[in-house]
């Protein structure tokens, strides 16, 4: 009997260290020492629109979360010729850098999700590099530092920027929610990456996650969660098949009355997409406000 308990210790053991997220954790052992990211009420989420819908979306956004917009400027935030009007609305629950782009918009630009202030851009993209992430923008100077643009393993964009004059912004009541959507094939390949970059840990990787969450009532999939100093991110491990709008969401912005909320989003001009339905301990809508942006808006269950 004691041989066949030491057999069970020894293949329980082994199924523990093969599980995804053991796999993933392990591989993001011995972390480098330098930290490269600052906090993660200076991460933003980019939001373009057309120059005409800056106005009315700035005017629901702040109607909804609260907070204020800096001064708007028409500058130019890419390394080859363009415009585009320029602010960053900054609220409790996280924070919007708005562009409304004058002239064609040079790629990828369009098409990063957010972006994140870190204490030195050529350590980060050297480090973003020996994460698994690729620089499909290298370092170029804006009007007020230094930015680039990454992708990392599933095709996720982000830009990277420094300040010359190092910002300084009160902390979040309530850290935003970066929503990642990647393919089973590079989903460990992804939160590795971004995890040996980040510095991050897993805080739940659940293989039967609620389908609700993604508009399929019927069936499960694989979300995990992952903190770190850039804040809050779900990866939402799926075969694609999605209904609209999951997936188009960047952000989730978390609230303390999910009701109240959506009442000042759709008092000030957005529309639900999605209404509120309760997983994982949170109360849940999709929202897209004036201008297109798309945002998913939770609570605590109650």
């Amino acid at each position: 009997m004691s041989g066949n308990r030491c057999l069970i210790n020894i293949l329980l053991a082994a199924s523990l260290l093969t599980s995804p997220a053991a796999a993933v954790a392990k591989d993001a052992v011995g972390q480098p020492a330098a930290q490269v990211g600052v906090g993660s009420q200076y991460d933003t989420t980019h939001v373009y629109v057309a120059p005409e819908d800056v106005d009315i979306f700035v005017a629901s956004f702040l109607a909804t979360f609260g907070g204020q917009s800096t001064k708007q400027v028409v500058a130019t935030v890419t390394p080859t010729p363009s415009s585009t009007t320029s602010q960053l609305l900054q609220t409790p629950a996280g924070t919007v850098s708005l562009f409304g782009f004058k002239t064609p918009i040079p790629y990828p630009f369009g098409m990063e999700r957010t972006g994140y202030l870190v204490t030195d851009l050529d350590a980060a993209i050297s480090l973003a590099e020996a994460s698994g992430a690729d620089v499909l923008v290298a370092a170029f100077p804006d009007p007020i530092g230094r930015d680039a643009v990454i992708q990392w393993p599933g095709g996720i964009n982000m830009q990277l920027y420094w300040h010359t004059t190092k910002p300084s912004y009160a902390a979040f009541e309530t850290i935003p929610e970066n929503r990642v959507y990647v393919s089973p094939e590079r989903a460990d390949a992804f939160a590795r990456a971004f995890l040996h970059f980040s510095h991050g840990k897993i805080v739940s990787d659940d293989a039967e996650a609620p389908g609700i969450e993604i508009g399929r009532f019927n069936d499960t999939y694989r979300r995990i969660r992952i903190e770190s100093v850039f804040g809050k991110m779900t990866v939402f491990v799926t075969d694609g098949h999605l209904p609209y709008p999951y997936g188009r969401e960047f952000t989730g912005y978390e609230v303390t009355n999910l009701k109240d909320t959506l009442a000042k989003a759709t008092g000030s001009g957005a529309k639900i997409l999605v209404e509120s339905f309760t997983s994982d301990r949170r109360e849940s809508a999709i929202v897209v406000f004036p201008g297109g942006y798309i945002a998913e808006i939770h609570a605590t269950a109650r």
